[in-house]
């Protein structure tokens, strides 16, 4: 497939506004490509050029992007920045800047999508001293063989900011509807491969090919997530239910296979490198081929220290040894997704956790289990004297679900209630604080597309500013007067202290004293708060008067 042929369907997409017409639209391409362009065309659709579970990374900015596309057009940078400020969308821009181009190379040759994933693939694997360089030469390549229209959806490609709409939900169903296969095997073997590209191409062999897929080692998938809630609607849904503490750590999935073994952080990163301690805690306690799932907290003359002491030694690439000695990590081991070559996520919990106990020796999360309210508060009490954060409640017959957030496991926590949202912009801010910024804007989530629902302005110091400024300044897209809008990839705990209906934003709904809470590094935009969670919460606020 051409990029141009691929760059005109997003154009179709991007205006429509119903979800089965997209996913019918979707669907309708899919049987036409061949096995190396199914995958690739897959992920590009939704914005993304590599599996969840892929350790490669792009890595280009706002800024190399403008300097490879002023290069093109024989601009200079600062015309490429005015341009995108003025427009608000870096596609659109570039595309109006290709079109006015006033040069065509004679040598130009056409990009088609798998070409367009290999110097992709060519960027995310460039190493070394000279990678900026290398990079730049690359994106300039791709800028100068791309038409205008190319040039819309490569800029946006190329910052994985698609804005067409397109999320993971749709593509599911688009998979079963193009290959004529049930959605439910198609969403199963995608929590299983964290790739939907690969699952595409299982679709298209058929649901035999579905029914086979297992979870594989060193191929991590994404976490099973809690949504907020109480002990006492649990043992009304449920019955006996497990309660765990719920630390305040960094979830982590360690796999091993043999004498090797890894560590990957929540957000999939390959963290083995700098929790070596935590590696040996568990290989030598472990029987087996595994994958674990648990949380690592930090402690402190015995009482847990905050997550941000885990962060620092997950994010460490130097000195390891020396940091080992300042923070001390113990792992908490509370589930078991695979045991040498079986996978386990389909089997009930109860179950799961019988076999974890029979398989790990020690670092075992604590658990009880309970069909009396009165007890399990008792727990939670405990919990919070411990110093922890709270608890976690999980349904005995649930099965692992990747990546979703149900109400199979619950959390309770005190205080304020919080929201993971995703900062999308920003504003500059005012009197001593004009130099930073002062101010962001939040959005959640619906398949995939980012919908704002306000703005926070407190809870900050100015030293946290500052190193937010930091952290967000080379995510600039566009710039307008105070305004400005950011490449989302940063996510904000925000707390409030009431959800309201609001026509003002796009998702409907707006947060009553928002507050900032801390900048989760451990967690990726996809994992941010959906539309329905703002909903559900909304509609409890109203069951709890």
């Amino acid at each position: 497939m051409d990029f141009a042929e691929f760059s005109r369907i997003c154009e179709h997409l991007e205006g429509l506004s119903g979800r089965l017409e997209m996913i019918a639209e979707i669907a309708s391409v899919m049987p036409s490509l061949s096995d190396d362009e199914l995958p690739v065309f897959v992920r590009f659709v939704m914005g993304r050029v590599f599996p969840d579970w892929s350790p490669l990374k792009l890595g280009i900015g706002p800024n190399l992007l403008y300097d490879a596309v002023a290069y093109v057009v024989g601009k200079k940078r600062e015309e490429v920045v005015r341009s995108v400020s003025g427009n608000g969308d870096v596609g659109r821009a570039v595309e109006m800047l290709l079109a006015s181009k006033s040069q065509t190379s004679f040598f130009s040759e056409s990009l088609d999508l798998t070409g367009v994933y290999g110097d992709c693939r060519r960027i995310a694997e460039t190493e070394g001293s000279k990678s900026q360089r290398e990079k730049l030469r690359i994106v300039r390549g791709l800028f100068s063989n791309a038409g205008p229209l190319e040039g819309r959806y490569l800029a946006r490609l190329l910052l994985e900011e698609l804005r067409i709409g397109v999320g993971e939900g749709n593509v599911r169903d688009a998979v079963a509807q193009a290959f004529s296969v049930d959605a439910s095997l198609v969403a199963h073997a995608h929590q299983a491969l964290n790739d939907l590209g690969e699952v595409a191409l299982l679709a298209r062999r058929g649901e035999d090919a579905l029914r086979d897929v297992r979870i594989e080692p060193f191929r991590p998938v994404k976490m099973m997530l809690a949504q907020q809630g109480t002990i006492a609607e649990m043992v009304t849904d449920h019955g006996a239910v497990a309660v765990e503490y719920k630390y305040d750590g960094t979830r982590f999935q360690f796999h091993r296979v043999g004498d090797e073994c890894r560590v990957y952080s929540r957000r999939l990163e390959d963290v083995t490198a700098a929790v070596p301690d935590v590696i040996e805690a568990l290989s030598g306690a472990v029987a087996g081929d595994v994958i674990l799932d648990g949380e690592v907290i930090a402690i402190k003359d015995g009482r847990p220290r905050p997550f941000q002491f885990v962060l620092r030694r997950f994010r460490r690439k130097h000195e390891v040894e020396e940091a080992i000695g300042r923070v001390e990590l113990v792992p908490n081991v509370f589930d078991i997704l695979y045991l040498d070559g079986e996978t386990l996520i389909d089997r009930p919990f109860s179950e799961r956790r019988r076999i974890l106990e029979e398989t790990l020796a020690s670092s075992v999360a604590p658990q009880w289990v309970s069909d009396d309210s009165s007890v399990l508060e008792g727990i939670y009490a405990d919990a919070l004297t411990a110093g922890h954060e709270g608890v976690m409640v999980k349904a005995l017959d649930s099965a692992y679900t990747p990546g979703v957030r149900g109400r199979n496991w619950i959390k309770v926590k005190p205080a304020v209630d919080t929201l993971d949202l995703a900062v999308i912009g920003a504003e500059w801010g005012e009197g001593r604080r004009a130099h930073i910024f002062g101010s962001f804007l939040l959005a959640c989530q619906r398949e995939g597309e980012l919908l704002p629902v306000g703005k926070v302005a407190t809870g900050f110091s100015d030293e946290q500013l500052a190193a937010i400024h930091e952290t967000l300044r080379d995510l600039v897209i566009a710039e307008k007067g105070k305004e400005i809008v950011l490449e989302p990839t940063i996510v904000f705990e925000v707390g409030y202290a009431e959800i309201q209906q609001s026509p003002n934003y796009s998702s409907g709904f707006a947060l009553r004293f928002p507050r900032f809470v801390r900048m989760r590094q451990d967690k990726s935009v996809d994992e941010v708060e959906t539309v329905e969670g703002m909903q559900g919460r909304y509609d409890r606020q109203f069951r709890s008067v």
